[in-house]
């Protein structure tokens, strides 16, 4: 496994390189589910690449930069048991050089959801990956859908800038109590962290009225409003959107929809979803 971390390394690295290359990109603290976007790369692809750079892009002033889990050592040593070919790790100035000024926007999938309460977020998540994707050219790249917001964004940045990169969608990985892992999870108490567990218990009992029949929205929105009210978590935003669109559906439901929520425990932000197809 190479360790790289400039630019020209991997340019360099990348010539040498033949038939399909997986890339991950992350912001380290890696979990499980890092590494089952690892395992599938090695599955689908001839050679895996990760990236570990904690973007400081996507970040606010208000959020929690400064108190992201670093655990670069242990990532190391974690990734050198998988197999996997190279591991890039840059610093900022290679990331963004000095007077940077060059951004990507994605105007439309961006702006519901996650770009409402983070209206900052999207551009900093699509201005890093496209540099990313410049400086690797992977042909293939996964993601969670976990992040299913970011998944969209990026599929539609590949397709708008026509990058040759398939993107690949991996479930969601859970603990044994169903919440999605995350390297915010690190943040929680032992309390908070069974709290959370209601995140997944209320995203199910949504799934269970649609199961049933149910497609008005506000009945459903109300069932998980009142689920994760009733366990003490403080609430973001519950939304029922067009699965392709991200556009609000409003009443009655005729289409697929992703359903997602954003919660508070304490000053950790947590999100989950699931998506739904109507027959």
């Amino acid at each position: 496994m190479k360790i790289i971390s400039t630019i020209q390394e991997v340019r360099i690295w990348r010539k040498k390189i033949s038939g399909s290359l997986g890339f991950i990109p992350t912001m380290g603290a890696l979990h499980d589910g890092h590494l089952s976007l690892i395992e599938e790369s090695k599955k689908l692809c001839s050679k895996t690449i990760v990236s570990i750079y904690l973007n400081p892009k996507q970040f606010s002033a208000s959020e929690d930069f400064s108190e992201y889990p670093i655990t670069l050592d242990l990532d190391i040593e974690l990734l050198s048991k998988l197999n996997i070919d190279a591991i890039f790790v840059p610093n900022d100035l290679e990331i963004y050089p000095k007077e940077f000024s060059t951004y990507v926007t994605e105007n439309k999938l961006s702006c519901n959801l996650e770009g409402k309460s983070r209206p900052h977020f999207f551009q900093g998540v699509t201005t890093v990956v496209c540099k990313l994707f410049n400086i690797i050219t992977p042909s293939h790249s996964f993601f969670g859908d976990k992040d299913a917001q970011q998944l969209r964004v990026i599929k539609k940045m590949v397709d708008d800038l026509a990058y040759d990169i398939k993107v690949i969608a991996c479930p969601t990985i859970r603990n044994k109590n169903g919440l999605a892992l995350s390297s915010r999870n690190t943040y929680l108490s032992n309390l908070q962290k069974e709290l959370a567990t209601h995140i997944f218990n209320s995203l199910q009992a949504g799934r269970n009225l649609l199961l049933k029949g149910e497609r008005n929205t506000s009945i459903i929105k109300d069932t998980i409003y009142k689920n994760l009210k009733n366990a003490g978590l403080n609430i973001d935003y519950i939304s029922i959107a067009d699965e392709q669109t991200l556009i609000e559906v409003n009443q009655t439901i005729n289409t697929d929809i992703l359903v997602s929520i954003a919660v508070y425990l304490g000053k950790t932000r947590l999100i989950d979803n699931f998506s739904f197809k109507i027959n």
